[in-house]
Order: C-alpha cells, then structure tokens, then sequence
C-alpha cells in the first residue's frame, strides 16, 4: 500500500510541482487546493496519466475547524497520513506604515496559523501508527534576510521555521523528521509583481528558480535517504544566502 501524503496548496506553483515529485516517487498524494478546483483537477489528471494515486482535498487552511473536520473525515475512512508538506500561502505586501491590520492578521492567519490548522490533527495519528513520517514547511528568503514590504510576510514564515524546529524536537524518538525549506525567488505567480531584472541582480546565479527545483528537495527529504536529517532550514535561492 502506498503512503498517504498531503500537500497543501497543490494546485500550482511549487505545491503542484510538489505533489508530481511526490506521486512520481511512489506516494499516493492528497491535493489540497482551496477554490481553483480546476487547476487541481489538472494535477489530478497529470498524475494518474503517469500512472500515480491522487485525489482532491478542497479546504482552507486558515479556517481551523473546517480543517480539522477534513482530515479528520479523511483519517477515519482511509487511514492516517504518512506526511504533510505546508506549502499553502499568501502574501499581501506593502511599507509598514500602510500595512493594515487586516492585511496583519490574514497573511499571519494562512502562514502561520495554517501550521497549527493543518498539522495538529495529523502528528498524533502518526505518532500512534509507530510508521514514522515526513513533514516539511515551506518558509522564505524572506524570513531569512528580510524584504520591505513584506513585514507580515517575513514574520508568518519565520514564525514557521521556529514552530517546525520546535515540532522536529518533540517527533524526533518517534522517527517524524520535521523540516523546512526557504525558497528564493522561485518562477510562480507571487513574484509576478517583482521588478524582476532588479531583483535578479541580486541572485549571485542571476535567474529565477524554478518550483521543481524547490520540489526535489522536497522529494529527498521524504525519502529513506533523509531519515536522519530533521530540525533544518534548507534554503533554494541560488545563492543569495
């Protein structure tokens, strides 16, 4: 039977590359997607083309109780989840003193609250199974340097890498390895405002990422190979750390 992994925000970007790694590597992957149904669908079709097991898992992780509900009816009828990847968030840029406080709390609500929405109703079935498991959260460069305009931004995804390093201490003895990775400026619909010949000249590899190099790493770190790697911030950014 192949293990069941969930990745949030899987239908598009570097969450769609993520759940084609994962599925190409054996698991049978749940797509979470929050309202874009098609775009879901179409990873759906493009991983049953090659011959992989998906399906669709429609919640938004910022609403905590309807996620609970979700996986918690997934768990009951088809077993618990052998890992979880967070990629699901947002952005919503601006200087600090025009930031507002609804931008504050939706942004810290999806990041970093989605965290606690989407893993606190996975770890104790998995700990329960004795199977061991994978968990890895995509935090930023953001949260590593620093970037204005995006105080709240930086902030949900360095509350991130502490809250998995915290996570990876806690599951160690029970064979969970916890990680996260820090993309750069990877090629995907977030950056599609970023002047990018600017932002360019400050990637020492002067090019963009692209998500299916952040979706290798993934994909190493669910495997047997990184049994022994947990508690770490990897970062995908060509350099600019």
């Amino acid at each position: 039977m192949k293990k069941k992994v969930l990745v949030t925000g899987a239908s598009r970007g570097i969450g769609r590359a993520i759940a084609l790694e994962l599925a190409d590597a054996g698991f049978e992957v749940l797509l979470n997607f929050k309202e874009n149904q098609a775009k879901a669908e179409e990873v759906l079709d493009k991983i049953q083309t090659n011959g992989g097991t998906a399906s669709l898992l429609a919640f938004d992780i910022s609403a905590r109780e309807a996620t609970r509900k979700c996986l918690e009816e997934n768990i009951q009828q088809s077993g618990c989840f052998y890992g979880a990847v967070c990629n699901a968030g947002i952005a919503a840029d601006a200087a600090f003193p025009a930031l507002s406080g609804e931008d504050w709390d939706t942004v810290m609500k999806t990041n970093l609250d989605g965290f606690y929405n989407v893993l606190h109703p996975l770890v104790m079935p998995m700990i329960l199974s004795k199977k061991g498991g994978r968990i890895v959260t995509l935090s930023s460069i953001s949260a590593l340097a620093g970037n204005p305009g995006q105080v709240n931004y930086g902030a949900s995804k360095a509350g991130i890498i502490g809250a998995t390093r915290a996570l990876a201490q806690e599951l160690a003895k029970r064979k969970i390895t916890a990680n996260c990775v820090a993309p750069g400026l990877i090629e995907t619909d977030m950056i599609s405002a970023v002047p990018l010949d600017e932002a360019k000249k400050r990637i020492p590899m002067r090019r963009l990422g692209k998500p299916e190099e952040v979706a290798s790493l993934v994909g190493f770190l669910f495997s047997e190979k990184a049994a022994y790697i947990t508690g770490q911030v990897i970062s995908v950014n060509g350099g600019m750390l």
